[in-house]
């Protein structure tokens, strides 16, 4: 699906969304200022860029519904969202799960003080258990441990974990975790590395 196709389906849903929104002059009035008053606080430093506390398309839909858009609009951009997947040429889904671990375990990149153009980290454990060997992980999302273990290293799984990975939202559009391979946080191989941490039965997540 091309660039227009996709922009499309994403005017038509918002439009759809809107209408179907009760009029609500007050919370719109709220949303005005709140974003002004943001504007004030957050100004562009480095490669950390100001526009960053702008929503796109997708999270504006989550966040005028209370990341619960109507069944018929998620499903039909979730879909959207996995047709813009790029898997590896070469369909080589497994990377190396000792790089993977270094990636889980770097927050680096993307904030102001960092150099452009630096590797970016996962940040993994921020929200995730993944080994039991770290003792500090958050719980925003689920725990990871024995992922591969208890789902199997199959060819679907392997796609489902690299598709998550590149973007959440096209499972679930209102995803908290990052669209780390759709913005070009974490490059292909970056990818492979963290699908084979999670799978690779060597990999101390399945021990």
């Amino acid at each position: 699906m091309n660039t227009t196709a996709r922009f499309s389906i994403l005017a038509a849903a918002m439009v759809t969304l809107v209408a179907a929104m009760p009029v609500a002059h007050a919370d719109g009035d709220h949303r005005a200022r709140a974003l002004s008053m943001m504007k004030l606080d957050f100004v562009t430093k480095g490669q950390a860029t100001a526009d960053r506390i702008s929503a796109d398309g997708l999270q504006a839909i989550c966040n005028r519904t209370g990341n619960k858009p109507p069944e018929t609009i998620s499903k039909q951009l979730e879909a959207d969202q996995m047709n813009a997947v790029k898997y590896p040429a070469d369909g080589k889904l497994l990377g190396d799960w000792k790089s993977g671990e270094k990636i889980a375990q770097s927050g680096v990149g993307f904030t102001w003080s960092d150099a452009p153009g630096l590797p970016v980290g996962g940040n993994c454990y921020n929200c995730h258990q993944i080994t039991p060997k770290e003792t500090s992980f958050g719980t925003v999302g689920p725990s990871l441990f024995q992922f591969g273990k208890l789902r199997g290293n199959t060819e679907d799984i392997q796609k489902y974990v690299f598709s998550k990975i590149y973007n959440a939202k096209s499972y679930n559009l209102c995803s908290e975790m990052p669209r780390f391979g759709h913005i070009g946080a974490l490059k292909e191989q970056q990818i492979r590395d963290l699908v084979a941490l999670l799978l690779d039965p060597e990999s101390p997540v399945n021990k």
